[in-house]
C-alpha cells in the first residue's frame, strides 16, 4: 500500500502504511478534508465521513458541486487528522504537535444500490453517535433522492504520526529556565441542549448518555 506518491518524505520514520494505523485515524477523526480540482481551481471541502470495510464514504447533497465533481471521477485527496497534544519546547522553532494524520488518494464512485445507500446512512449516523441509528427515523425516498453517497477505496493511503516530548531535550536549550513538555488535547462534549420544541417528558437518548461517558 506504500506507493511512491503517497510515501511520507519529510521525516519518513513517522510514516505508517498498515491498515490498522490507517483505519484507526479514519475511525477516530470526525471531519475529512476533501481536496480536488474543478476547472483548474483547487478546492478543499470539510465533510463528515465514515469507513465501511475497505472504503471511505462521504455524503452530501445531490446538487452539490463537490459531490457532482467527485462522482464524475475527478482525482481526489482526502485527509483526516486527530490532534493529540501541543508540544511546547524551550525555543519557538521547536514547538510542534502530537498527531495522527491520514492521507488517501484516488477517485470516488457513486453508490447507487439502495441497500448500500441505507447501510451508508447507518454508518454515518452511528459514526457521529454510536447507537443513534436505532433511535431515529431512517431516511425516506425523498431524502435518499436528495442525497448522494460516494465511496473511495482505501488502497493508496498513508498515516503520519508524531508522539513524544519536545525534540530539544539534548540541545543547549534544555538548560534554559523555561517550562517545556506536552499539553495533551482532550476532546469532550458539553451539556446537551434540547431542541426548542422537545417535550419535557422525553429523556436524554441512551446513545447520547453513553457518548457523554467517554472521551473522543
Amino acid at each position: 500500500m506504500a506507493r511512491e506518491r503517497i510515501r511520507v518524505r519529510r521525516q519518513p520514520e513517522r510514516g505508517r502504511y498498515d491498515r490498522l494505523a490507517i483505519d484507526g485515524v479514519l475511525d477516530s477523526g470526525l471531519v475529512a478534508h476533501v481536496a480536488f480540482v474543478d476547472r483548474g481551481q483547487p478546492f478543499c471541502v470539510p465533510m463528515l465521513h465514515a469507513r465501511v470495510g475497505d472504503e471511505l464514504y462521504l455524503h452530501g447533497s445531490s446538487a452539490s458541486r463537490a459531490v457532482r465533481t467527485l462522482a464524475a471521477g475527478t482525482p481526489a485527496c482526502v485527509t483526516v487528522t486527530v490532534l493529540e497534544g501541543l508540544v511546547l519546547a524551550r525555543s519557538a522553532y521547536e514547538h510542534s504537535a502530537n498527531y495522527r494524520s491520514a492521507m488517501l488518494l484516488g477517485t470516488f464512485r457513486l453508490i447507487e444500490d439502495e441497500a448500500d445507500r441505507l447501510a451508508a446512512f447507518e454508518a454515518f449516523t452511528d459514526k457521529l453517535v454510536p447507537g443513534r441509528w436505532s433511535e431515529v427515523r431512517g431516511p425516506n425516498q425523498r431524502e435518499l433522492k436528495a442525497s448522494a453517497i460516494l465511496a473511495l477505496p482505501i488502497a493508496e493511503a498513508a498515516v503520519k504520526v508524531r508522539t513524544g516530548p519536545p525534540s530539544d531535550n539534548d540541545s543547549p536549550d534544555a538548560a534554559l529556565h523555561t517550562w517545556a513538555g506536552v499539553l495533551p488535547v482532550v476532546t469532550g462534549f458539553g451539556t446537551p441542549e434540547p431542541a426548542p420544541r422537545l417535550k419535557d417528558s422525553i429523556p436524554l437518548a441512551v446513545s447520547v448518555r453513553r457518548l457523554l461517558e467517554r472521551k473522543l
